[in-house]
């Protein structure tokens, strides 16, 4: 999540006005700093203040909200609590609690690791991706079921490097819809 973190600070990757949510938020980490980063208003003509802060959703499943919305009342100053919500997301279920499609980014960190898990992963990530959706994953590559996932991804997105991190060994990918052009 730290590096994820990092690099969204570094690249000044622009989450004003966006919707973002982050899978297998943990501790909340990547989606607090995701809210301090979209912080932003816009002061029009009459001025007047337009809220353009981020819209971040940080899920993960039932067990791990208590402690992951009580981060967010502890590290998030109280004007933007308000756009951060904690919800229940167990992969693959629970969908129908998210509109489809509905978020401009999807960030995870260190959530892929359980081969198990994979299938209802893509399936989250296709249900809440459109074709303009970026998705950033943070992860260490540590064993050959690492590199299924990213094939599997690779079937049903673009998939690119965007970023290593060599002290900590954490690969950053970007991936977008694939727009399948060649299948008419």
């Amino acid at each position: 999540a730290v590096v994820l973190c990092a690099y969204l600070e570094m690249e000044s990757i622009d989450l004003r006005d966006r919707s973002v949510i982050e899978l297998g938020a943990g501790t909340g980490l990547l989606g607090i700093v995701a809210t301090l980063l979209g912080k932003g208003f816009f002061v029009c003509s009459f001025k007047t203040l337009y809220n353009c802060s981020a819209r971040v959703t940080m899920t993960d499943r039932e067990a791990a909200l208590e402690f992951l919305e009580s981060n967010v009342q502890a590290n998030l100053p109280s004007e933007l609590r308000l756009r951060a919500v904690v919800k229940e997301l167990t992969w693959g279920k629970d969908l129908d609690n998210f509109p489809p499609g509905a978020f401009d980014f999807v960030l995870g960190a260190d959530i892929v690791y359980l081969e198990e898990t994979f299938a209802e992963l893509l399936q989250t990530l296709e249900h809440l991706c459109s074709e303009k959706t970026v998705v950033l994953l943070a992860c260490r590559i540590r064993y050959e079921r690492d590199h299924k996932f990213l094939r599997m991804l690779r079937d049903r997105f673009s998939v690119y490097e965007v970023h290593y991190d060599c002290s900590k060994d954490v690969h950053i990918y970007k991936a977008q819809r694939s727009s399948r052009k060649d299948d008419f």
